[in-house]
């Protein structure tokens, strides 16, 4: 769980390449906070600038302006020895594994410790140990290009381990893999978070790798900060239209709506199309049948999503309501009375565009 002490600390962070006669404004003016402890995602379609961002805590680029501050230490102040030491208490993963081919599994992820000051038998515990807590011991030998790709990855995390980091930056780490490995990677992180108590930054251009894993979610579009918030906050109350895409794409509720359109309920329905949004236990009697008691108001569920997001309850729901448009009025403001995010979906009009 993350406290109040940041360990990440970027202030008006631009970075600006130029090439030619062309400037890129890569990133503009970002200024974010990690915590200690945090699993922090930070999602943005490509060329957003999430990865030249997370490039700076580390100043494997460096910013053209701002302040980068980890572990207390003004990185940009630091000497090349200086930074070179500081640079190992941040571990990478990476999106293509960028495991050495010619090396065994122990091999590689021993690699980091070549220059420490470990003895034989303590390098020889520490990768046995390390092996052990990502799931490979029975993979010591072998070379990588006898792994999957998942376990390509749970190398890649071994050795990203292996000077005990405080800090973990996981780029695109899943993008290359299957669903079912992808979980199970993101499962391995949060894990190794709780467990070890490193802070994890997640760059991603997918929603359900955020949601599987991070508590604190930042959004980047065009090199700019667009909205940042827990978790809970950036599903249940998304502001801006790319973090409300995002949301939707994974709740699965923009193809629920299409399906809807394309089956043809804007000609034959009479009623209201309703979009309900709500975070915890709004109610203990079950919305439907609420709508009808209460207000003779009949709800038909047209789809619905429910998910538990830091030990909250996410919820999302269609509902088609017919009756009196007055009863149907009250159902509405009682639903909103409930902190019911309540949204009305006009059918003709989205089919009309």
């Amino acid at each position: 769980m993350a406290d109040s002490n940041p360990i990440i600390k970027l202030k008006d962070i631009d970075v600006t390449f130029h090439n030619e006669n062309k400037t890129i404004e890569a990133v503009k003016d970002i200024s974010l906070e990690v915590n200690k402890g945090d699993v922090f995602g930070i999602i943005g379609y490509s060329g957003a600038g999430k990865s030249t961002l997370v490039r700076v805590i580390n100043l494997l680029q460096r910013p053209t302006a701002g302040e980068v501050t980890v572990n207390g230490q003004d990185m940009l102040a630091l000497n090349s020895k200086e930074l070179r030491s500081a640079r190992k208490n941040i571990g990478m993963i990476f999106q293509h594994f960028n495991l050495m081919n010619s090396l065994t599994v122990y091999g590689n992820i021993d690699f980091p410790l070549r220059d420490s000051k470990l003895s034989k038998k303590e390098r020889k515990d520490k990768v046995e140990h390390l092996l052990d807590l990502v799931g490979l011991s029975d993979r010591a030998n072998n070379y990588p290009s006898q792994l999957s790709g998942g376990q390509k990855q749970r190398v890649g995390i071994a050795r990203a381990l292996a000077n005990d980091p405080e800090i973990w930056i996981s780029d695109e780490a899943t993008s290359a893999l299957d669903p079912k490995t992808t979980t199970e990677i993101l499962d391995l992180l949060g894990r190794l978070n709780k467990q070890l108590g490193i802070t994890v930054v997640i760059i991603t251009h997918e929603m359900d790798a955020i949601k599987q894993v991070c508590n604190r979610v930042a959004v980047m579009e065009n090199g700019q900060l667009i909205e940042e918030g827990s978790l809970l906050t950036i599903f249940g109350q998304p502001k801006q239209k790319l973090t409300k895409d995002f949301v939707d794409t994974s709740t699965q509720i923009k193809s629920a709506l299409e399906e809807i359109e394309a089956g043809g309920l804007a000609k034959d329905f009479q009623g209201r199309l309703i979009e309900l949004k709500f975070t915890g236990d709004v109610t203990n009697e079950p919305i439907v049948v609420g709508l009808y008691k209460r207000f003779n108001v009949s709800a038909s569920i047209m789809f619905s999503n429910m998910e538990r997001l830091s030990g909250t309850t996410i919820g999302i729901m269609l509902l088609a309501l017919s009756g009196d448009d007055d009863k149907v009025a009250e159902a509405i403001k009682y639903l909103n009375d409930l902190k019911i995010n309540v949204k009305e979906i006009d059918l003709s009009e989205s089919e009309s565009e």
